[in-house]
């Protein structure tokens, strides 16, 4: 499929920015125009680095030239930008999660139904190689009957490595929030969506020490859970297990397993595009299986190129605003504990074609 460059702004430039600068440049549907951030020399040096122009926000959401709004604010920040990126006219990708809560997330999807246009987020991870080729395993009946699943994400928190990391553990952060949208993503893309959760949820220490070098020795007040355990039953009748938690060091548990009727795959860490997939079949021996898909390297803001792309063809995107608010939704409920019913829902993402050449989502 023939598409032409559509033009992004970038609104936040802290971190995670770097990866979807670079990310843009393999995908020729992306063009970025513009960068923003609440540090104008911060989105001065991505602009100089990356051959576009620093602007304000403002600046950005009135130029009628700018399409798509690549939206890396802090969490607590993606509300209101999501929701004047959309009264503007642009189609939103935004980091993860789409929002806080799922009041955010909800007046976030209808505002941008109501306007005509694109709202999806990150994580895009499951466009990778890696899930991609596990999805095509499932699909292709490779275990059988998915029955059960279990997902794992265990650290002991950023404070020791990240510059800022005081967001972690305010309104917005927490191991759930902040990792579980590349978890319960990828699982959503294999399985399907959830209907029901039961959850324990606690926040272990009332503050957080710094330990990095730029805020070292500062104390942070902890707001949200920082070790919950849960359950998750799938429409499809999967039974999952999952533990979200900053408190743990040195686990040494799988990041996701799928188990299924005839078998059990091993799948690769969510929060990257690769790793190795693993399966071992009933009455066989556990093997490693090659990449069924490309995009196997960081190519984090392919979200929004394939948003681009769908705009341009008029199929569904596969980051889409739906999905990730049903992932919030299903993140609130772990949160707040109990036996909870999801009401929302959503489709499956469609898989990636195969036989794809690096730039390209369609065939």
């Amino acid at each position: 499929m023939a598409v032409s460059p559509m033009k992004v702004g970038v609104i936040g430039c802290g971190a995670i920015s770097g990866a979807y600068f670079d990310a843009a440049k393999r995908f020729p549907v992306l063009q970025i125009a513009a960068a923003a951030d609440l540090d104008m020399e911060r989105a001065a040096a991505k602009a100089k680095d990356n051959n576009c122009r620093a602007c304000s926000v403002a600046e950005i959401l009135s130029d009628p030239e700018i399409k798509i709004i690549l939206n890396l604010t802090i969490p607590k920040a993606h509300y209101e930008i999501a929701m004047k990126s959309i009264e503007a006219g642009k189609h939103v990708h935004a980091e993860k999660p789409l929002a806080v809560d799922r009041t955010q997330g909800k007046k976030i999807v209808e505002a941008a139904k109501a306007k005509g246009v694109r709202v999806g987020s990150a994580p895009d991870t499951f466009m990778g190689a890696g899930i991609q080729t596990c999805i095509k395993l499932i699909d292709d009946g490779w275990i059988g009957t998915p029955l059960g699943a279990t997902a794992f994400m265990t650290c002991r928190g950023h404070e020791s490595w990240h510059p800022d990391p005081e967001f972690y553990y305010e309104i917005g952060g927490g191991p759930v929030l902040d990792m579980g949208p590349y978890y319960l993503t990828a699982l959503v893309a294999m399985l399907g969506p959830v209907k029901r959760t039961a959850s324990f949820s606690k926040a272990s220490f009332e503050y957080r020490t710094i330990t990095s070098a730029k805020k070292f020795g500062k104390k942070v007040k902890v707001e949200v859970p920082t070790h919950v355990a849960g359950s998750l039953d799938f429409a499809n009748g999967v039974l999952g297990t999952i533990i979200m938690s900053f408190d743990v060091v040195g686990a040494q548990l799988p990041r996701i397993e799928i188990f299924g009727s005839e078998g059990t795959i091993s799948v690769p860490d969510p929060n990257a595009f690769s790793g190795p997939i693993h399966v071992q079949r009933l009455g066989g021996e556990r093997q490693q299986v090659p990449f069924s898909h490309i995009y196997a390297e960081n190519n984090r803001g392919i979200g929004a190129a394939d948003i681009a792309y769908a705009v341009q063809s008029g199929r569904p995107h596969r980051c889409s605003g739906e999905m990730a608010y049903h992932v919030l939704d299903v993140m609130q409920a772990l949160n707040e504990g109990g036996t909870q019913t999801i009401a929302s829902t959503c489709h499956r993402p469609a898989p990636l074609p195969l036989g794809l050449v690096s730039g390209q989502l369609d065939e």
